[in-house]
């Protein structure tokens, strides 16, 4: 055979014939800074000191949920529906306010041997309350979806920064090559798009991975070609043309880069089939999920995946539960948050049962958040609905290295604003890193001529929580 013909069989001669030809596989091409002779940017790195936990399941709610319909229970606000009180903003405007209490939809019980009180919006992880950290004092920066949503994912509320996703895979790396460092599971794009798993300024290899549910999740992923042979054939033919042209341009970084996105590409080929297979799960959790057999979408096939996500390496997974419409956005009607919360309740409290039982919530961190919360009022004494509302709002913890069973913070009476303890949006995500083992004023990047960081020159970790 020639030598337009030979095939390297090793994954570094597959490599060198695929980049070639990138119409392969163009949704997983991505811009890393990196010279094919220099070291992996996504190989093991050493924390900074020793991590709690060992990957990060982010479980993020679109739109807003309401944190006095949820997490946050405040009697005086049920007692004192449609009273009035005052504000100095609303819903991003200043001046004197005169708003009407709004009563929660829901009720709240006590629950677990902690005794944490939770709505009935959210009845099966209600029963997993002893395993959560609900932070009751978050606040953000921002009012609006976009914004929030940019600043709950990037710790920037006003430009395009790298996701918190990115920047854990920077820090850390992947343990395993065949599969992206960092995945994101979304049925609809959100507020800010990619901007939401982008790694901006970072190399191009810590970008997240988007998994949309359906029979394709990840697309291009299966071979094109009728047989292994075939591709074999196809790609050794391209070979010479491939090192001729790296060749005249060894000094391209973007061109040398795209060897490492095909590597990731390749060993996708063989392993994320694998990963979405759900046929060798039992009977017993797939009901523990709510998931039926065959089904490839909801929130408890999102779930599902990202424990077998976790299972095979994957550092960080995201799990949005819908996109930017028909979300937690709920101005008209609050009664919305229902079949919201029926889609991710199950599934959640299956996802936090089977870390368990499988032993991997000891080194796995699951998050629960929302971009902001909602209004304890309205303008309107008889409104069906809430607005936005960043001054204070609820999301929890649990797993690696987080105390369970236990809230942390305080809103006011009426749940308007902070009453003790304010956690930050900064303060958040350096608490996250944290238990990743590292630190957020160490984790950094220069890019013209700064240093940038997740938490920018903000942030506290929340050590009160710390197991």
């Amino acid at each position: 055979m020639n030598d337009q013909m030979t095939f390297d069989p090793s994954r570094r001669g597959v490599l060198r014939s695929l980049i070639g030809g990138s119409m392969l596989l163009p949704g997983i091409v991505s811009q890393l800074l990196a010279e094919d002779a220099a070291p992996d940017p996504l190989a093991p790195k050493p924390t900074h000191f020793p991590p709690k936990a060992k990957r990060v399941i982010f479980l993020y709610m679109s739109g807003g949920v309401s944190h006095v319909d949820s997490w946050d229970h405040k009697p005086k606000l049920f007692a004192d529906a449609g009273k009035t009180v005052p504000v100095n903003e609303f819903q991003g405007r200043k001046g004197d306010y005169q708003m009407f209490l709004k009563r929660p939809q829901w009720e709240f019980a006590p629950h677990g041997q902690c005794g944490t009180e939770v709505s009935s919006l959210f009845p099966h992880i209600a029963e997993c309350v002893d395993d959560l950290c609900v932070i009751r004092s978050l606040k953000s920066d921002h009012t609006n979806h976009y914004e929030a949503t940019l600043g709950i994912h990037t710790g920037s509320f006003t430009f395009a920064r790298p996701s918190i996703g990115s920047w854990v895979s920077y820090g850390l790396g992947t343990v395993n090559r065949n599969l992206p460092s960092f995945v994101v599971i979304a049925p609809q794009s959100p507020y800010a798009g990619g901007q939401v798993w982008g790694s901006d300024f970072l190399p191009g290899a810590h970008q997240g991975t988007l998994v949309v549910p359906g029979p394709e999740p990840v697309a291009n992923i299966q071979r094109r070609a009728a047989s292994s042979s075939l591709q074999e054939i196809e790609l050794g033919a391209m070979a010479k043309m491939n090192r001729r042209h790296l060749a005249a341009r060894a000094d391209d970084p973007l061109l040398t880069a795209r060897i490492k996105s095909f590597e990731t590409a390749f060993g996708m080929q063989a392993e994320m089939p694998e990963v979405f297979d759900l046929s060798k799960e039992s009977d017993a959790t797939l009901k523990l999920y709510g998931l039926e057999r065959g089904s490839t979408k909801g929130f408890a096939w999102q779930c599902l995946v990202a424990r077998r996500l976790a299972e095979h390496g994957v550092r960080f997974v995201e799990l949005i539960d819908v996109g930017s419409s028909s979300n937690w956005d709920a101005h008209g009607d609050m009664l919305t948050h229902a079949p919201l919360a029926k889609n991710i309740d199950q599934p959640i409290a299956g996802l936090l049962r089977d870390l368990k039982q499988r032993g991997m919530l000891e080194d796995t961190l699951v998050v629960w958040t929302t971009e902001f919360g909602r209004t304890p009022f309205n303008a309107a004494a008889g409104a069906a609905g809430r607005e936005h509302h960043h001054w204070v709002f609820s999301s929890w913890l649990a797993g690696a290295g987080v105390k369970p069973g236990i809230t942390y913070g305080e809103s006011d009476e009426y749940g308007i604003n902070v009453g003790k303890d304010p956690v930050h949006v900064h303060d958040f995500h350096a608490t996250i890193l944290h238990l990743m083992g590292l630190d957020h004023e160490r984790l950094t990047f220069r890019h013209t001529g700064r240093d940038y960081r997740l938490t920018d020159v903000h942030g506290n970790v929340v050590k009160s929580i710390l197991a």
